[in-house]
């Protein structure tokens, strides 16, 4: 039984039109596969926002943060910062760079089901789920 209630169209919808084109084309990509393999029962939109800091509703910054509501008929949403993404330099490929958006999102999702679930949210296991999911992702692609 889910804590969450399903009353409108689930899914999982991304946002961001300002966000860099490699990290909204990624992310696009990685969430279409998403929806091929898991449910998504409420909707969730995901912000993508063009700033490389988002601050969250207790004042701390975070490069991703979940909305978990405290009702289960109010939509959660993901926010992801992608304003630190530069082209690929020497110091930094550009696969890695782009991995490390789609594990922030994989992690914020870890905390959507486990709203969706107990409408609660732990970090307990929750490096290690998302990290299963985009090594997941992996095997079906070449780059993110």
């Amino acid at each position: 039984m889910m804590w969450a209630t399903p009353y409108r169209t689930g899914g999982l919808r991304i946002r961001g039109h300002r966000a860099s084109t490699d990290v909204r084309d990624a992310i696009v990509r990685f969430s279409r596969w998403l929806r091929t393999a898991y449910t998504f029962p409420v909707r969730c939109p995901v912000y993508l926002s063009p700033h490389a800091e988002l601050t969250t509703m207790h004042g701390t910054t975070a490069s991703a943060t979940f909305f978990a509501p405290w009702q289960p008929n109010v939509e959660p949403y993901i926010r992801i910062a992608t304003g630190d993404y530069r082209r690929p330099s020497a110091t930094r490929d550009r696969d890695d760079a782009l991995a490390s958006y789609l594990h922030s999102l994989a992690h914020e999702l870890v905390h959507y089901w486990q709203w969706i679930d107990t409408g609660n949210i732990t970090e307990r296991g929750v490096i290690v789920r998302a990290t299963k999911i985009v090594d997941r992702y992996a095997l079906t692609t070449d780059h993110p």
